[in-house]
């Protein structure tokens, strides 16, 4: 497999569920953001951007500016410290995320394809779980300009992109399984883990 790095969005206001440091909230005895790291042990560098020092696994922390900026922002603030060709982005509040789904987008970027983005069971991109071409991926966050307040949406438009599903095995939560409400978090904590 072609090298890479990851860039995990941990920023974020988590104004549902009243500020929080949401990546510091633990599923299983495990914090989120560790368990999405985990899920990038192969990369060259992992990237964490958003406020924060996480008791973890070694990684390159920075933060997007301005603080707050939204998921462009981070994602721009990620890329200053990726050097692989490939690079997979990901929010880092998916408790379900596998390796598997992993290795699953970034092998589906592929000649003629600039990116591969998740897709959920409701045929929805899951746009913070995707593997880019990195100059690709500058290329877009270069042409849009100030990248702070930008949707993720805007990283997609006149891009190649594959769009990857991902169903669970039969009993096991979904990989896009977020955590972004109270009620979120607490069926991700109800899951019996294997």
């Amino acid at each position: 497999m072609t090298a890479y790095d990851a860039v995990l969005l941990a920023g974020g206001r988590a104004e549902r569920l009243g500020g929080v440091d949401k990546p510091a909230l633990e599923v299983g005895g495990v914090t989120l953001l560790d368990r999405v790291l985990a899920t990038v042990a192969g990369a060259t560098r992992r990237i964490v951007v958003g406020p924060g020092g996480y008791p973890t696994a070694a990684y390159i922390r920075t933060g997007e500016q301005p603080p707050g900026g939204g998921p462009v922002a981070a994602v721009a603030a990620g890329l200053d410290h990726v050097s692989a060709p490939l690079v997979i982005v990901l929010a880092a509040d998916l408790p379900f995320l596998t390796s598997v789904t992993v290795d699953l987008l970034l092998a589906a970027v592929v000649p003629g394809v600039d990116a591969a983005v998740l897709v959920d069971d409701g045929d929805r991109d899951q746009l913070l779980v995707a593997a880019w071409r990195t100059a690709v991926l500058r290329s877009r966050i270069k042409t849009l300009g100030d990248p702070s307040g930008q949707p993720a949406r805007r990283l997609f438009e006149t891009v190649a992109a594959a769009r990857v599903p991902a169903p669970p095995a039969p009993g096991q939560p979904p990989p896009w399984l977020d955590c972004d409400t109270e009620d979120e978090l607490r069926k991700a904590r109800e899951w019996r883990y294997s």
